[in-house]
């Protein structure tokens, strides 16, 4: 193996060994010791990388930020009702959270004090998203009578980032099925009633199209030569 590309492979080892440390303790209780061992290098390689342990909660948010990012990106392009792409993307995002620590450490680290000093919100990309959505389901005429798209928004963000808050106790509520419930319950209250019929509470083919792409944890976190 190249050097460049043992570098690059141990930086990566140690920002998803980071990930599952942060999401599983928290920032406060995750030592960088234990995060070296789990990346499989040494703390002298870590030190290498990065300077500290707040330089590396930035990196993996920074990872998160940009899967997070696939997803909106993806969805503000797409030719769905904004409506069901709202729902599509809850589906996308909810499914990385289910599967991707990086994903699920990025949210935690945006809410946590104790890491205050990392950058990326999460949790207002996700909500300026969701206003973006429900405006133009407004000026598609795709809102039921009364219902604001800021109200609407509200909702739908402390909604959708609240499962992922429940889901560190329960990944049930990470599933599809539960984002599938949100939106049967939320969508006749939500939507008109010429196009509430035409909406799919189930998503579309979220699993696969509107993932940010990436191996999974154990795939980038192989063994350290």
């Amino acid at each position: 193996m190249r050097k460049q590309e043992r570098a690059e492979r141990t930086r990566r080892a140690l920002i998803h060994s980071a990930a599952a440390a942060f999401d599983e303790y928290g920032y406060a209780s995750s030592r960088v010791s234990g995060i070296s061992a789990r990346a499989g290098v040494s703390t002298g390689a870590f030190h290498f990388h990065f300077e500290d342990k707040e330089s590396l909660a930035a990196a993996v948010e920074s990872e998160a930020r940009e899967a997070l990012l696939t997803i909106t990106r993806c969805a503000d392009s797409s030719d769905e009702p904004a409506l069901q792409v709202l729902a599509d993307a809850s589906h996308a995002m909810v499914s990385r959270l289910r599967s991707d620590p990086v994903v699920r450490a990025g949210f935690r680290l945006s809410c946590d004090v104790s890491a205050a000093a990392t950058r990326p919100d999460l949790r207002r990309q996700w909500q300026d998203f969701v206003r973006r959505q429900l405006v133009r389901a407004g000026s598609e005429g795709a809102l039921a009578e009364g219902v604001a798209p800021q109200d609407a928004a509200t909702v739908i963000t402390a909604s959708t980032t609240g499962l992922e808050v429940l889901g560190r106790g329960d990944q049930e509520w990470l599933s599809r099925e539960a984002v599938t419930a949100f939106w049967r319950l939320l969508l006749p209250r939500l939507a008109a009633a010429h196009v509430v019929g035409r909406l799919d509470p189930a998503g579309s083919d979220v699993e696969g199209a509107w993932r940010a792409p990436g191996a999974s944890l154990e795939e980038r976190s192989s063994t350290v030569a």
